[in-house]
C-alpha cells in the first residue's frame, strides 16, 4: 500500500512534513508546482512585471548565502590587502583579476538576467542599472566599490526571495490541504488510489487522523471532523448520516465511510483552492500605478545620469570624466526601484495571507484596497445575522380546516423550496407524504409558493402572496413579531405558521466594531418588516428594511451609492446576485454553501461569522497603511540621496543604503501584517 499523509487534531501534518517544499515561483499562481501541476503558463509574480524573480528558495537559506558569503571573504581580503597588510604581489592584474572574480561570483547572475530582461523587451531593469553602475565603477578603477555594491545588491535579493516566501506560507499551507491519494473500498477490500482517479459513488475509508480527498456524504452513522482548512476554526464538527462532508476536513476519532458527491476539480476545497491562486492576479491600483510608474521612471533615470556624467563638460572649467562618471554611477544606485517593485506586491501579498489565516480569502489584492474604503456594510438578515435555523413557533389554522392534513400539504409544497424556512416546516411535521400529488408547481420571488392539490390551489408563503392572489384574511402581520407564513387553499385563507430564528453570538460584536471604524450598517431583508426591525434594534443596525423584493434590494443600494458612498454587500450570493454585482464589494457568507457564493463574491469569508467582515476590513485598512508606509519611505529617502549624489555629496555607500537598506526595511514592514492578529 502507498503512503499516505497523517494529520493530528489541529490539522498539523505529522509525518513527511512540507517544510523542505518551499517555492519554486514568487507568484501564487506557481506555488507547489510539483503537487499541483496545474499551471497554465501565468506567473502573476513579482517577476511578471520587472523580470524578477524572488521565488527561486529550492535550495536551503544558508546554500543561497553562499555566493554572497565567498565574495564577501574576497572583498575583505581583497580590503586588507590594499589597506592594513599591504601585499607586494597585490597589484596591477593580480589584484585587477582578484576583485573581478569577487564580483563575478555574485555579479553574473545579475548581468544574465540583465541580458535576459532585454532580450524580452524589458530594457531598463534594476539588473541593468546595477549592471551599468557596477561595471562603470570597474571602468574607472574602483574596484571594491564595484564589487560591494553588487554583493550587497545580491543580499538583498536573497533577503527579498526568503520574504516571498515566508510570505507564501499561509497560502502554502493552504495548498496543501488536499491529499492526493484516496482509500476507497471495492467489495469490501481498501484500495489506494489516486484522488483525482476515485469517481463519483465510491465510497471512501477514512481513518482517525486522515484527510478527505474528495467532497461526499457521510455515510457514518456519525463522525467528528476538523475542518481548519475550510473555515480557519480547529474546532471539531460533528457530523450525522447523511450530511455532507467536504475535502480537507480531518477525520478525529471513528473509521469513517464517505460516498463520493463530487469529481476531484469540483469540489468546495478545489474551488477554494484556485481562487486563492489566482489571487494575486487581480492587482491593486496602487500596485498597478507602481508597476507602470517604474517602467517610465528607470528610462528617466538612465538619461539623468547620463547628463550628469556628460552636461558638466560644456560648463566646467576643470572638468574630470571619472569624477562625473562616478557621481552618474551613484545617481544609478540610487535610483534602483527596488523597494517599490518589490515590497508593494509583497504587501499585498502578505494581506492577502493574513485574510486567508483568518478564514477570509479575496480574490486579488485590488479588493484589499475597495474593503479599506468601505463606508457603508450592507446584509441581509438571515443566515448573515442570524443562524438560518428557523424552529417553528405556533400554529395558527382556522378551525374549519384540519390542522394535521393541513400541515402535510404545506410539508408537500415546501419540500420543493431549500429555503430554511421550508426546513423548519419539514423538522415540525416530519417526513413528506409521498402520497399527495402536486401540480402546476409555481415559485413566485419574494412571495412564496403556489401548487394544486386534488384540484385545490394551495398558496404558502408571505401575506404579500395573499394580496398578490386576492385572498382576504383578518390577521394584522405587522402585530406578529416573528416570521409569518401564511397559508391559503382553494381561495381562503387558512391561517398562519410562526416561525423564528435566533441571532448569531457574534453578530453584536460585528455591529460594535462595524461601528468603531466609522462603517455604517444596514440590513435588508425578505422577511417581514417587524422581525428585521425587531433584529437591527436589538443589535444597533443604523438602517433596516423588511418586506423587500430583490429589485427592492437594489434600489436601496442604489440609494446609498448616489451619496458617493462606497459599499460592500453581504449575503447568500445566489438569490442576492444583482445586489452583490452592484456593491463595490460582494462578501459571501458561509462560501461553503454554495458553488455560486465562491464564484461570484469578490471576498469568501470561509465560515459564517458575521465578526470576520470588520476584521476584512480592518486587514485591507492595515495593508493600504504599510503599502503607502513603503512609498512614502522609498520616495523620501531615494530622493534626498539622489540630490545628494548629484552634487556629489554622497557615496557608492549611501547609494547602496538607498537602495538595498531601504528595499529591506521596506520589506521587514511589509511582512509585518503576517504577524498581526486581528
Amino acid at each position: 500500500m502507498e503512503h499516505k499523509h497523517q494529520y493530528d487534531a489541529q490539522g498539523r501534518q505529522i509525518c513527511c512534513t512540507q517544510t523542505e517544499k518551499v517555492y519554486t515561483k514568487a507568484g501564487a499562481k506557481d506555488l507547489v508546482k510539483e503537487e499541483h501541476d496545474k499551471n497554465d503558463g501565468h506567473d502573476h509574480g513579482h517577476s511578471d512585471d520587472d523580470g524578477h524573480d524572488h521565488g527561486n528558495a529550492s535550495e536551503s537559506p544558508f546554500k543561497m548565502f553562499v555566493p554572497s558569503i565567498l565574495s564577501l571573504l574576497l572583498l575583505l581580503a581583497a580590503i586588507t590587502f590594499d589597506n592594513w597588510i599591504p601585499q607586494e604581489w597585490f597589484k596591477g592584474t593580480v589584484r585587477f583579476i582578484w576583485y573581478l572574480v569577487a564580483y563575478a561570483i555574485v555579479g553574473f547572475p545579475v548581468i544574465k538576467d540583465a541580458i535576459k530582461s532585454i532580450s524580452k523587451g524589458e530594457v531598463f531593469s534594476e539588473f541593468l542599472l546595477m549592471s551599468i553602475a557596477t561595471i562603470g565603477a570597474f571602468f574607472i578603477r574602483e574596484y571594491p566599490e564595484g564589487v560591494a555594491v553588487m554583493l550587497f545588491y545580491a543580499v538583498g535579493e536573497v533577503f527579498q526571495t526568503l520574504a516571498v516566501s515566508r510570505a507564501q506560507r499561509n497560502i502554502k499551507a493552504l495548498l496543501d490541504q488536499r491529499p492526493d491519494e484516496v482509500t476507497i473500498l471495492v467489495d469490501d477490500r481498501a484500495k489506494t488510489i489516486k484522488a483525482e482517479e476515485a469517481q463519483i459513488g465510491d465510497i471512501i475509508q477514512l481513518k482517525p487522523g486522515e484527510k478527505l480527498g474528495l467532497d461526499g456524504e457521510l455515510l457514518t452513522d456519525n463522525a467528528s471532523f476538523n475542518t481548519a482548512a475550510l473555515t480557519g476554526e480547529s474546532k471539531p464538527d460533528t457530523k450525522n448520516k447523511g450530511e455532507t462532508v467536504l475535502a480537507g476536513m480531518i477525520n478525529l476519532n471513528t473509521v469513517a465511510r464517505v460516498k463520493v458527491t463530487t469529481a476531484y476539480t469540483d469540489s468546495k476545497l478545489s474551488k477554494i483552492l484556485e481562487l486563492v491562486q489566482n489571487a494575486t492576479s487581480q492587482k491593486a491600483p496602487t500596485e498597478l500605478f507602481i508597476r507602470k510608474f517604474a517602467k517610465v521612471y528607470t528610462p528617466i533615470v538612465v538619461v539623468l545620469a547620463i547628463g550628469i556624467c556628460l552636461v558638466p563638460y560644456f560648463f566646467v572649467d576643470n572638468y574630470v570624466f571619472n569624477d562625473w562618471l562616478y557621481r552618474a554611477l551613484i545617481f544609478l544606485v540610487i535610483s534602483c526601484p527596488c523597494a517599490l517593485v518589490i515590497s508593494i506586491p509583497l504587501g499585498y501579498f502578505g494581506g492577502i495571507g493574513a485574510a486567508s489565516r483568518n478564514g477570509i480569502l479575496f480574490k486579488g489584492s485590488n479588493f484589499l484596497d475597495t474593503m479599506a474604503a468601505i463606508q457603508n456594510v450592507v446584509m441581509d438578515k438571515t443566515g448573515t445575522m442570524t443562524e438560518g435555523v428557523f424552529k417553528v413557533q405556533e400554529v395558527v389554522f382556522k378551525p374549519e380546516f384540519n390542522k394535521d392534513e393541513t400541515l402535510k400539504l404545506v410539508n408537500a409544497i415546501e419540500s420543493l423550496s431549500t429555503h430554511p424556512v421550508a426546513t423548519a416546516i419539514h423538522e415540525y411535521v416530519g417526513d413528506v407524504d409521498s402520497s399527495i400529488k402536486l401540480e402546476n408547481t409555481e415559485e413566485i420571488a419574494g412571495h412564496g409558493l403556489k401548487a394544486t392539490i386534488n384540484g385545490k390551489e394551495l398558496l404558502v408563503g408571505n401575506f404579500k402572496l395573499m394580496d398578490k392572489f386576492g385572498i382576504s384574511y383578518d390577521v394584522d402581520p405587522s402585530s406578529i413579531v416573528y416570521t409569518t407564513i401564511a397559508v391559503a387553499s382553494d381561495g381562503k385563507f387558512v391561517g398562519y405558521i410562526t416561525i423564528a430564528d435566533s441571532i448569531k453570538e457574534d453578530s453584536q460584536q460585528t455591529i460594535d466594531l462595524l461601528h468603531k471604524l466609522n462603517v455604517k450598517a444596514t440590513m435588508l431583508s425578505g422577511d417581514k418588516t417587524s422581525v428585521v426591525k425587531f433584529v437591527a434594534d436589538k443589535l444597533g443596525i443604523d438602517n433596516a428594511f423588511g418586506d423587500l423584493l430583490p429589485e427592492d434590494k437594489v434600489n436601496r443600494v442604489k440609494e446609498i451609492k448616489a451619496k458617493n458612498e462606497t459599499v460592500a454587500f453581504v449575503g447568500d450570493g445566489v438569490n442576492d446576485a444583482p445586489v452583490v454585482a452592484l456593491s463595490d464589494v460582494g462578501i459571501a457568507m458561509g462560501g461553503l454553501g454554495s458553488d455560486a457564493t465562491i464564484e461570484t463574491a469578490d471576498v469568501v469569508i470561509q465560515d459564517d461569522r458575521p465578526s470576520k467582515i470588520p476584521i476584512a476590513i480592518n486587514i485591507g485598512k492595515k495593508t493600504k497603511k504599510i503599502v503607502w508606509q513603503n512609498i512614502t519611505l522609498a520616495f523620501v529617502v531615494k530622493g534626498i540621496v539622489l540630490i545628494l549624489g548629484a552634487g556629489g555629496l554622497a557615496t557608492m555607500w549611501e547609494a547602496v543604503f538607498a537602495d538595498v537598506g531601504v528595499s529591506l526595511i521596506a520589506i521587514l514592514n511589509a511582512i509585518r501584517i503576517q504577524r498581526m492578529k486581528f
